[in-house]
């Protein structure tokens, strides 16, 4: 029987094809280390591998398995830059600083692909990307975006489509423009999990799963975690749980709120079907966006229902394929082979949330579904932090993340109902 995770919905298509996914032990017993870390996906295994390879005795726990959040369960895509477009970086913070931290997802982007490659992590990487628009009056920003990429940003791998490009490369209608990406692309998420932590294992981390965190605190220059079984006493202690960490610090559930997102998997659409001939990815212009691409065995991947709460709908595969008809009319009837879900830590302004919460305690999250390069890179910007250089933690540190209204009673609420009316107003 195909494992279940117990914190996200239904089997991805990304469990059932996976050959090996090794499991690592849970915590039994106290233990003392340089640095604690808890989470495993992205972020947490991340930081795990390079303390390790640095020599740092670091230890890290996970609730359930490696993956089961957002980590190995998302679109699998890249994109460029940072959430938030380079230009509107740059209206707030200045250039100075809105380069800097472009610069520094460029860097992300460059760095997990050669992670990958050093490491031997078969991440299937599939090259491409496609940012198109669901109406017309968004077409001139997205030009305007596409020239100063280039122009201001140094970024020369954008160009802006016209509607006729974008339906021969989409294989639809449905969208009028957009922009095409051939510096960035896509790729099988749990593969760059398992991978990261096995190399992380044979750096000398030392990792444990089904190893839920029931309190940290931080006194006399020490943090101690607790668990079922035991504590992680250390020096330093990385929060890395993103939208899994309930109760667990108050200033870290404050500021990055949990939402739902789910995806569906079809099954092989044929060499000769008109769906992105070219391979590549897409997102929309939808403030609930959707997002889809196509996989090395010819599946369309289709992401797009969000819901602003906790829950999970009972049937998936049919919201998912609804929405794949509107763009693929053809596929109205398609079988969704796979259909997944789970949580995505999102931050009012769509930017990533870094913040010392309590002495020697940093949480890094909130990564706004812009995760799969940014989150495996802040890992290795924190370990480069207990290694003597914060500045480029720093930059993130210095955003101004608001935290989100209505306090722990009425936040989730207040989102609801303003992220209805925005995907109501995404389609009038």
């Amino acid at each position: 029987m195909a494992y279940q995770s117990p914190i996200s919905p239904g089997v991805s298509w990304y469990e059932a094809s996976l050959a090996e996914r090794p499991e690592y032990p849970a915590l039994d017993g106290s233990r003392q280390a340089d640095v604690v870390i808890i989470g495993g996906g992205y972020t947490g295994l991340s930081a795990a591998y390079h303390l390790a390879a640095a020599g740092v005795d670091v230890v890290l726990i996970d609730a359930v398995r490696f993956g089961d959040g957002a980590s190995g369960r998302n679109g699998g895509q890249l994109n460029t830059g940072q959430r938030a477009w380079a230009e509107d970086m740059e209206a707030e913070l200045g250039f100075t600083r809105a380069k800097a931290l472009f610069d520094i997802a460029e860097e992300a982007k460059a760095h997990l692909l050669q992670f990958a490659e050093t490491h031997g992590i078969d991440i299937e990487y599939m090259p491409g990307q496609m940012s198109v628009v669901h109406k017309p009056r968004y077409l001139k920003h997205y030009r305007a975006h596409a020239e100063l990429m280039a122009t201001r940003f140094g970024y020369p791998d954008m160009h802006f489509m016209d509607a006729k490009e974008t339906a021969e490369r989409l294989g639809s209608k449905r969208y009028f423009g957009g922009t095409y990406d051939k510096g960035t692309g896509h790729i099988n998420p749990l593969k760059l999990v398992v991978g990261t932590a096995r190399a992380a294992a044979k750096a000398g981390a030392h990792l444990f799963e089904n190893t839920q965190a029931t309190g940290i605190s931080s006194e006399n220059g020490r943090v101690t975690v607790t668990t079922p079984k035991g504590t992680v006493t250390a020096a330093k202690g990385l929060i890395a749980v993103n939208a899994y960490g309930g109760s667990l610090e108050p200033v870290s559930a404050a500021h990055v709120m949990p939402i739902r997102s789910f995806i569906g998997a079809t099954v092989p659409l044929g060499k000769d079907s008109s769906v992105l001939p070219g391979g590549e990815s897409v997102d929309d212009s939808r403030f609930v966006v959707r997002y889809f691409r196509r996989l090395a065995d010819g599946r369309l991947l289709f992401g797009g229902r969000e819901a602003y709460t906790a829950d999970s709908p009972r049937d998936i595969s049919s919201h998912i394929r609804r929405q794949i008809a509107e763009i693929y009319p053809a596929l109205d009837r398609v079988e969704i082979t796979h259909a997944w879900g789970g949580s995505v830590g999102i931050t009012l302004p769509r930017k990533p949330f870094v913040r010392e919460v309590m002495p020697n305690v940093i949480s890094a999250g909130g990564y706004s579904g812009h995760g799969v390069m940014l989150a495996s890179f802040m890992g290795k910007l924190y370990a480069e932090a207990i290694a003597g250089n914060r500045e480029r933690l720093k930059l993130f540190e210095e955003l101004n993340i608001p935290p989100f209204p209505g306090g722990s009673s009425l936040r989730t609420p207040l989102l609801f109902l303003a992220l209805s009316w925005y995907a109501l107003v995404d389609r009038i």
